[in-house]
């Protein structure tokens, strides 16, 4: 039931194309190798694989597919683990069906996206350690900035902000096709895999709060 209303809430976007539809983890793999899609939408709790495995094995395998992951607040233990597999963002289950189509769209233009809320929730879990640990964790993110240019920083900062790659180009006055080559040079420079995990550096080392 669940799947059909997701369906069903996809199909009335026109710009929206439907190709499959998995019951499990594994099957999820397999048909995003076959059809791959711009988005994959991924549960997390599925018989078989759960949906955590199944996204690092569809980015290991199609990584120019986005993976847009579905989660509720009691699987907020997650969330940290779906960045590290390569999660392009996160949606709550139970948020707006606008919001839905919001995401898949993003995800469909290399955005990262996040529900605010599930924002709000990251952002508290990373600033729950322990000072000692922050301090050591926001070093260690200025030092992966070394190696950036100021241009790939202001990039940055923007990713921090959840800009899509058109409108970052608006804001600074290139093509969409340079703010895509910087971002693959950030991402290579930051050692992550997505856009997600660029923006928490962004978050971690002060960046967006220079940029505002």
């Amino acid at each position: 039931m669940i799947r059909a209303g997701v369906r069903a809430i996809l199909a009335a976007d026109p710009e929206i194309e439907v190709v499959a539809e998995a019951v499990n983890g594994s099957e999820a793999v397999d048909l995003t190798t076959k059809h791959r899609p711009d988005v994959v939408l991924m549960d997390i709790r599925m018989p078989v694989m759960d949906g955590l495995a199944a996204t690092a094995e569809i980015k290991r395998r199609v990584p120019d597919t986005s993976v847009l992951v579905l989660t509720t607040f009691s699987e907020d233990e997650y969330v940290a683990r779906a960045l590290g597999d390569g999660a392009s963002g996160f949606m709550l289950k139970s948020g707006d069906p606008r919001e839905l189509l919001t995401g898949v769209h993003a995800a469909s233009r290399g955005a990262a996206y996040l529900s605010a809320k599930v924002a709000t929730r990251i952002i508290a879990e990373l600033n729950r350690g322990a000072a000692g640990q922050r301090m050591v964790r926001s070093s260690e993110s200025r030092g992966r900035l070394e190696g950036l240019t100021e241009r790939e920083r202001e990039v940055l900062a923007f990713l921090g902000r959840g800009l899509s790659n058109a409108e970052i180009a608006k804001r600074l006055h290139v093509v969409e096709g340079t703010v895509k080559s910087y971002v693959s040079s950030i991402l290579t420079g930051l050692g992550v895999r997505n856009r997600v995990q660029a923006a928490i550096i962004a978050y971690e080392t002060g960046l967006v709060d220079e940029d505002r």
